[in-house]
């Protein structure tokens, strides 16, 4: 039996006539950038975040961007995130002129340990200190990372929280949904998300007015009103057409997330009923709704034998990350070396994530668990 780690198409065909029905009026329009779809889905989004303030943007990497700029955070400043996460959260940082500070992650969550937070800043000197603006905290795998002791540390050093949701859209945190937690919240519509558009698209949430204004500035070149620019922005303007898209889609992300849930409900019981326990360990429910973004199983042994194995019997599945972002090349200049971050580097050497999308059938889940069965109990 084939199994793909993700089948858009299945999706697809479900909301085919109603997804072709708002991409023929905005094609009517002839209003494709900005406007009133884009309005429309910043509503909906808001409200779905619990946020009061939503922009749209061009990709989650500008929502990182936006957040960060609109922040002030520049030239010389540092930010402190994880190592283990996709390489837009570390790149963004860069790209703003400011100097990535890795923190470890915690070993069950995959996110921020704010344990290591609080050793990471107290080892900094007083100008490094003095020079740390902001935080990145990834919800990774569409599980929020522990904000509380991470905002106290925030708030005792004057720090500014920017949420990397990408991953996470509707998951929460002590009755708080992501991206409303922080000062900002970032996400991707990147069409492998649980809300993915047709194209990129992303979106920043705040609480702060004053944030807001200065994120549709921001997301026009800086510019208010046309044509003067008291600031430098960028161009992350969304358009008009994955807007439409995300608002029809929208409508059906928790039922997709209670499938997701149920799907990884069900891993669990059938991984259980297979005594697989000795061989790998399965995601950590610790956070109030986790929504899966991905089904990411720890494998003590054997993780890249066991994805060959897989991938040669039908079963999608796939590394989320191979390689930790403070060992990327591109990131030598940072100075840190193999064995500076030993929670991500096992992460990285050890996840693999398997099918969790909505559209699983009970005989593909029974399927990616029995080949799993065969790769360990055949030795």
């Amino acid at each position: 039996m084939n199994v793909p780690l993700l089948d858009l198409k299945a999706q697809y065909k479900s909301l085919r006539e109603e997804i072709r029905l708002v991409l023929d009026e905005v094609c009517d329009s002839q209003y494709f950038i900005l406007g009133p779809r884009v309005e429309q889905m910043e509503e909906q989004l808001a409200k779905y975040c619990a946020v009061p303030h939503a922009v749209g943007v061009s990709s989650g990497t500008d929502a990182l961007l936006g957040a960060l700029m609109a922040a002030g955070v520049g030239n010389g400043d540092n930010v402190l995130t994880s190592p283990y996460s996709f390489f837009a959260t570390a790149g963004a940082i860069a790209r703003v002129g400011a100097k990535p500070v890795f923190v470890d992650i915690d070993k069950r969550t995959y996110n921020l340990d704010p344990g290591e937070l609080r050793r990471v800043i107290e080892k900094m000197d007083g100008a490094e200190r003095e020079n740390t603006k902001a935080i990145i905290p990834i919800h990774l795998y569409g599980q929020c990372a522990d904000m509380e002791p991470i905002l106290a540390i925030a708030k005792h050093h004057n720090l500014v929280v920017v949420e990397d949701a990408a991953q996470a859209i509707g998951s929460e945190y002590k009755g708080r949904r992501a991206g409303s937690i922080g000062d900002f919240g970032c996400f991707s519509f990147f069409p492998s998300k649980n809300l993915g558009a047709f194209g990129d698209a992303g979106l920043i949430t705040t609480n702060s007015p004053e944030n807001y204004k200065m994120l549709v500035k921001i997301r026009m070149h800086g510019m208010e009103p046309k044509y003067y620019h008291q600031y430098i922005g960028g161009n992350f303007r969304v358009d008009a057409l994955q807007a439409a898209v995300i608002s029809v889609k929208l409508k059906y992300l928790d039922s997709w997330t209670k499938k997701r849930q149920h799907n990884g409900a069900t891993y669990r019981r059938l991984f259980s009923e297979a005594g697989l326990e000795q061989w790998l360990q399965l995601p950590a429910e610790i956070e109030d709704r986790h929504i899966y973004n991905q089904f990411v199983i720890r494998v003590f042994q054997d993780r890249d034998k066991l994805k060959e194995h897989l991938l040669a019997n039908g079963i999608g599945c796939e590394i989320y990350y191979p390689v930790p972002l403070h060992l990327q090349k591109c990131f030598s200049y940072l100075g840190y070396q193999e064995g500076d971050f030993p929670v991500s580097e096992d992460a990285s050497r050890q996840t693999l994530a398997i099918p969790i999308y909505p559209e699983l059938s009970q005989d593909q889940l029974c399927c990616v668990v029995e080949q799993i069965e065969k790769f360990f109990k055949r030795k």
